[in-house]
């Protein structure tokens, strides 16, 4: 089976630059439009059904995690004091 060139061919069939460059493009192209789509979602959205039908798991969650020790933003703190020195 010989090589396809053009739009049409294999991922495989290309060097890892081009596939680089050809994922780029892509969004390039197609970037524009997925934002008008995510924008009409959002401001589409019926966000008290969405808390309505999330409600009963997020309250399960809770009852069944118990909390953390820590949130971790001391330790984060520790760190990142330790870099600015």
């Amino acid at each position: 089976m010989r090589a396809r060139k053009g739009p049409g061919r294999d991922n495989q069939d290309m060097s890892e630059q081009e596939r680089t460059r050809r994922w780029a493009q892509t969004w390039k192209e197609y970037g524009p439009e997925l934002e008008r789509i995510r924008l009409r979602e959002v401001r589409d959205e019926d966000n008290l059904l969405s808390l309505q039908l999330l409600a009963r798991a997020f309250n399960q969650a809770t009852r069944q995690q118990m909390p953390e020790e820590s949130s971790g933003l001391v330790e984060m703190q520790f760190y990142l004091a330790k870099l600015s020195r």
